[in-house]
Order: C-alpha cells, then structure tokens, then sequence
C-alpha cells in the first residue's frame, strides 16, 4: 500500500472518521458511488472494495478541504476515467436532485400574498437553472465523450480542451445574485422557511464552486496532459 497522501488525510485513515470530522464528504461518497456501512475499514479499504481510484478520491477530498492547497494534477496520480465519472454523477445530483429540491421548497416559502414579486423570483431562479443545465449539457454531450476517446488513444482534430476552457463560466456566480435579492428584497413573513431555502442556496453556492475547481484544477489540467502525451506518439 502507498498511503498516497497530499494534503491532511491519507489511504489509512478511516472513512467513518473522515465523515464525521468532515460531514460534507459524504456528497464525494455518493459521487464516487460509495455506500455506507463500511465499518471500520481506511479510505484505501473502502475504495479498492468499491473500484474507487483511491488517489483520485483522496485527492478530491483533500483540494476540499483546503482551497489554498497548492496542487497540481502531474503530483496527483489521479484517474482522468474516475475524474470524469465523479463530475458526471454532480451533475446529475445538481440538475436531477439539488436544484429541484431548492425550487420546491422556494415555492413553499413564498408569500401567497406577494404574487408578482414571487413571479419575478421564481423566474429569475428558472432561468438560473437553465443556464446550469446548459453549461452541464455541453460538457455532457462534448467534453465527456471528447475525453472518453482521448482515453482510448483517440485524439480528435475538431477539438480540443482549450475550447472548453476558454467557454467554461463560473455557474454559482448567478446563484449568488439571486441569494443577495432574496436577503436584501424579499419581505417573507415565515423566517423558519425562506431562511432553511438560503441555508441550501449557501451550500449549494459552495458546492457549485467547488465543482468548477475541480474541473479548473484537476479536470482541464489532466485532458491537456493527455492530449499531449496522444500528440507525440509517432
């Protein structure tokens, strides 16, 4: 076993530990497609059990936890495959689950008696979310597949990760907006339930940010290696 580790946890540690010390892990569990009820076993354990690239994992959790930590993706060992896999699975958990859940339970916290400043709300958060589903679907229907053949050994002539690099906005920067009206604009009578929506509008903000990182610091970083390592072969 290497025990990789960069950062503050390493493959011997235990998983069980990991969450309780550091509870929002447990969304880059169900990323990953790890179940609980692993027991006592280390992060090492868990992932070998499960498929799960281990440094690839570790070092997810670890650009997590500390955003200052310098990085970069040739000290990594991480699996471009399981990369891609991971954002994949948030995507799907941001547009099918996240999202949704935050409009439902917006709706609920709205003030029957405000209903053209409701409309204005639930249109700006709309057209919010279809801005999400079109910055995801592009990587969904271009980059994902683009990497899938770059994987195979297969390089395509018509594109190229600098495309997408040069496209790829900052999708929670919207969010932030709509946080900042609700705070400073909206007169909710009911502060239990407008206040539980901006608890998740925060962690959501957070969780979108964390997910662009990703994609700048490991993702981009790793496709651009493996593009030039293709581009050499005779």
């Amino acid at each position: 076993m290497t025990n990789f580790r960069l950062g503050k946890y390493r493959e011997s540690d235990s998983m069980s530990k990991l969450l309780c010390e550091k509870y929002f892990t447990l969304l880059v569990l169900s990323r990953f497609g790890i179940a609980l009820g692993f027991g006592n076993k280390s992060i090492g354990e868990v992932c070998r059990d499960t498929g799960v690239d281990t440094n690839t994992f570790l070092t997810i959790i670890n650009l997590l936890m500390d955003k200052n930590l310098e990085i970069k993706y040739s000290e990594t060992s991480c699996s471009l495959e399981s990369l891609t896999n991971y954002l994949h699975n948030s995507h799907t958990y941001f547009l099918n689950y996240r999202l949704p859940e935050i409009r439902t339970k917006l709706v609920e916290a709205l003030d029957p008696a405000q209903k053209e400043l409701n409309k204005a709300v639930l249109h700006y958060f709309d057209e919010y979310v279809l801005q999400v589903h079109k910055h995801m679907k592009y990587e969904e229907k271009n980059v994902f597949p683009y990497v899938r053949s770059l994987l195979q050994g297969e390089k395509k002539d018509n594109y190229n990760i600098g495309i997408f690099s040069k496209q790829h906005d900052q999708i929670e920067v919207k969010l932030t907006e709509f946080k900042h009206i609700l705070i400073k604009y909206y007169p909710a009578k009911s502060t239990n339930e407008i206040n539980s929506v901006l608890f998740d509008i925060f962690n959501c903000e957070k969780d979108l940010a964390s997910h662009n990182a990703i994609e700048d610091r490991l993702f981009v970083p790793a496709i651009l290696d493996l593009e030039n390592k293709i581009g050499k072969k005779p």
